[in-house]
């Protein structure tokens, strides 16, 4: 069968024991980058076999690791950082999978874009997660369709870009939408800074910018807009 495992997104304590016992009973690990993923498997004293799966090769290992795990391989995916298959390799090989009736099963833990959600102090009993815009074609058609939304919405962004991508979020969304940037979440120098778009937008203009982000922006109604009691919450990605 296989394993989908969720890798602490800094802090290396954020690990379930469960994850722990998985890794080191498998037969095989498959991670992106495989000298990234040693660090955290060292650190646990667990020597399973390591194998390089990552979004410039899993057209092509796929079809191999599904006769791997139809033959009797028990198989772990990890991603460098948080859970495999958002915003991370992961969708191919458990379609592959589903499609060939091999069991698959996805362990709980380490995701960016929860702690975000609920530390921004933004309603989030409903939210729409975007994951990564596009770099260019599209990226003005997902903005557009962002700022229409009620509900508070989250998204990935590279340091080098957040700047860019807070100025186009107030051009779609206004000077005012409420908004929180959170920038190395769970490591050492973890920032969280809330504000306006404005605000956010004048503060990275011009600053250099390092490690993983999660913008973290309230709905078009804010806090205007209650959900009702009786309709249950909704989560989409």
């Amino acid at each position: 069968m296989l394993y989908l495992v969720p890798t602490p997104i800094g802090n290396l304590e954020d690990i379930t024991l469960r994850a722990l016992r998985i890794l080191k009973e498998v037969d095989l690990i498959l991670a992106e980058d495989t000298r990234t993923s040693k660090k955290l498997l060292d650190r646990y004293e667990i020597g399973t076999p390591l194998r390089s799966h990552h979004a410039h090769n899993e057209h092509a290992t796929t079809p191999r690791l599904v006769n791997e795990l139809k033959a009797g391989t028990t198989i772990a995916l990890i991603s460098d950082a948080g859970t495999p298959g958002i915003s991370d390799p992961g969708f191919l090989l458990v379609r592959a999978c589903v499609q060939a009736d091999i069991e698959v099963e996805c362990l709980p833990g380490a995701t960016a874009v929860v702690p975000a959600l609920v530390v921004s102090g933004l309603p989030c009993d409903r939210f729409y997660f975007e994951g990564f815009l596009p770099h260019k074609k599209g990226r003005q058609t997902r903005l557009q369709y962002l700022a229409t939304l009620d509900c508070t919405f989250a998204l990935y962004e590279s340091p080098h870009r957040v700047g860019k991508c807070l100025t186009q979020l107030v051009e779609h969304c206004g000077d005012d939408r409420q908004a929180v940037v959170c920038r190395e979440l769970t490591k050492l120098h973890e920032e969280i800074r809330r504000g306006t778009l404005k605000d956010l937008s004048a503060y990275y203009a011009d600053k250099k910018v390092k490690g993983e982000i999660v913008i973290v922006i309230g709905g078009k109604g804010g806090d205007k807009k209650k959900r009702s009691k009786d309709r249950a919450p909704l989560i989409e990605q």
